[in-house]
C-alpha cells in the first residue's frame, strides 16, 4: 500500500558529504547497512521503512546491500528494499546512492556458491536489480575475494557490468592491500570506475592500519566504506552492565560474545567515561574516530530502530579527534 512520504526539506544541511577517493561521486560520511534488521524474518516492514525514511531525512543518501542479506532468505532485504522505494521514496532515486555486493553462497549448484566468476556475478547482479525493481545500481561490489577464479575474470566482470549499465562504479569488499593492489592494476587498465573498497574498521579492530590498506587508499585514491564500526554492538552503552537478552550476544547471533572479557568490559568502561567527556555516547564517539581517518569516506551503520540511526547521525558533525586524543585513546585500547 503506498503511503505518502515527503522528506525532510533540510536533509542535507548538516550531514558532511566527501568525495570517494579521487572519483566524481560524494557519499554521506555516515550511510546506511542493511545487513540486519531488513528481511521478511526480520523486526516489522513498518519499523523497516521508518528506518529507510529517517536515514534520508537525516541526510543519508548512501544505502548498502548484497545479494545474501536477509532473513528468512538470501535476498529479502533487497526485495523489501525494493518495497519501500516503491512506498514513495522511488521518486528520489537520484538523490540516492545504492550499492549491493555478490560473492558469497547465492543459491545451489556450482555457479552460486562463493564466486567471484564472469557468470556468478553477471546472474547475481541481474537478480539484485529485478528484486530492487532498478535499472541500474550506483556502486557494485564483489564481496569477498575468491582464490579459485583469476583476478583479472572478476575484474572484466566488473568492468562489464559498468559497459552493460547496470552499474556506475565498482568496488570490492574484504580485499586485503596486496589483493587490492592486485586488481586496481588491472582496472586502470580496463580504464574501469573503480572507486572503494569495503573492509571491516573499529577502534577493536584496525587490521586495516596493520595491513597498510588505509594507506594504500590515500595513495592510490580510491575511497574506503567501512562496515561493523561498532564491533557488533560491543562499542555500545548496550553490554557495559550485562547482556541484555534481546541484545545480538543475548540472542545468540553473533560469535562476539567470547570477546566481551571482563579485560574487555574494563576498557570499554574507559572509554565510555572518554565519551562521555568528549559529549557523545561511546558508539557516537566510535564513529567519529572512524571518520578521523582521512582514508575513510563513509562508515557504514547497521541499526534495529529509527531512534538508533537518528543518535548515530550526530557523530558526522562532532569535533574531530585531536591527536591528543588520539593518543589517549590508544593507550585505553592497548591498555
Amino acid at each position: 500500500m503506498y503511503n505518502a512520504y515527503i522528506p525532510n526539506k533540510a536533509r542535507y544541511e548538516k550531514m558532511p558529504y566527501n568525495r570517494c577517493g579521487k572519483s566524481g561521486l560524494k557519499l554521506p560520511a555516515v550511510s546506511l547497512g542493511l545487513w540486519q534488521n531488513f528481511g521478511y524474518g526480520s523486526r516489522s516492514f513498518v519499523n523497516s521503512e521508518s528506518m529507510i525514511r529517517t536515514a534520508f531525512d537525516f541526510g543519508i543518501t548512501h544505502f548498502d546491500l548484497a545479494n545474501n542479506y536477509g532473513n528468512p532468505y538470501n535476498g529479502s532485504a533487497e526485495e523489501n528494499f525494493g518495497r519501500i522505494l516503491d512506498n514513495g521514496l522511488r521518486a528520489y532515486r537520484d538523490e540516492m546512492v545504492i550499492s549491493t555486493k555478490a560473492g558469497y553462497e547465492m543459491w545451489d549448484g556450482p555457479y552460486g556458491d562463493r564466486n567471484g566468476s564472469r557468470k556468478y556475478l553477471t546472474a547475481s547482479l541481474d537478480q539484485s536489480l529485478k528484486r530492487m525493481k532498478l535499472d541500474y545500481v550506483d556502486i557494485f561490489y564483489h564481496h569477498v575475494p575468491d582464490p579459485n577464479t583469476p583476478i583479472e575474470e572478476t575484474a572484466l566482470a566488473l568492468d562489464n557490468a559498468v559497459k552493460q549499465g547496470k552499474t556506475l562504479y565498482v568496488g570490492i569488499s574484504n580485499y586485503n592491500s596486496e589483493q587490492t593492489a592486485e586488481i586496481l592494476k588491472i582496472f586502470r587498465e580496463l580504464k574501469t570506475p573503480f572507486i572503494v573498497n569495503q573492509p571491516s574498521y573499529s577502534m577493536l579492530n584496525r587490521w586495516i592500519e596493520n595491513d597498510g590498506l588505509d594507506k594504500l587508499a590515500v595513495d592510490e585514491g580510491f575511497g574506503l566504506a567501512v562496515f561493523s564500526p561498532l564491533y557488533q554492538g560491543l562499542l555500545t552503552d548496550r553490554y557495559l552492565n550485562g547482556i541484555p537478552a534481546d541484545s545480538r550476544i543475548g540472542k545468540g547471533n553473533t560469535w562476539i560474545k567470547n570477546e566481551l572479557t571482563q579485560e574487555m568490559l574494563a576498557k570499554l568502561n574507559k572509554l565510555n567515561e572518554y565519551a562521555k567527556n568528549r559529549g557523545q555516547k561511546l558508539s557516537q564517539m566510535a564513529l567519529t574516530w572512524i571518520l578521523s581517518n582521512p582514508a575513510v569516506t563513509t562508515v557504514l551503520i547497521g541499526a534495529s530502530s529509527p531512534e538508533q540511526i537518528a543518535e548515530n547521525v550526530e557523530a558526522a558533525n562532532a569535533a574531530p579527534f585531536t591527536d591528543g586524543e588520539k593518543a589517549e585513546v590508544n593507550k585505553i585500547l592497548q591498555g
